[in-house]
């Protein structure tokens, strides 16, 4: 089933059970589904472009987190922190901690990475395989952690 069915149906879901947030956080994503499919390109959405657009609503929405945070904006910070929770449900399952770092590790070993020059070559094959299964940041910092003490 496609993202924009998934979406669709929770929508249709959030409206009965008059969920505000689940509501804006779906149409958000309803949104971003329709501007690629206008966008001209004439490409269509696959799995791996769904996960993409859905990564960069959260990472958006992560962004404008720290900000209100930082700002001491608790109101619009509880609004993010709904979104986010919303829009996560149509990521895969996540990895955990563990789990990721070995796989890093697994990755630096293939690639014969040695130092902090060798980041963008672990960086580069950790990113294309952990696509959707972890977030970019977490990766980028774990990487950077390993490398370090190689």
């Amino acid at each position: 089933m496609s993202l924009e069915v998934r979406v669709m149906q929770a929508l249709k879901e959030a409206m009965k059970a008059k969920d505000d947030a689940a509501k804006r956080s779906l149409r958000a994503i309803k949104s971003a589904i329709l501007l690629v499919k206008t966008d001209g390109s004439g490409k269509e959405l696959d799995e791996a472009g769904e996960i993409k657009l859905v990564q960069k609503l959260v990472k958006q929405r992560k962004d404008s987190l720290a900000i209100f945070i930082e700002q001491g904006r608790e109101d619009l910070a509880q609004v993010e922190r709904e979104e986010i929770a919303t829009i996560e449900k149509f990521l895969p399952e996540q990895m955990s901690e563990a789990d990721l770092e070995n796989f890093i590790k697994g990755i630096i070993e293939k690639t014969g990475a040695s130092s902090m020059k060798d980041m963008g070559k672990v960086m580069g094959m950790a990113t294309k395989e952990l696509a959707g299964k972890a977030d970019g940041k977490t990766v980028s910092n774990l990487v950077k952690k390993l490398l370090a003490g190689a």
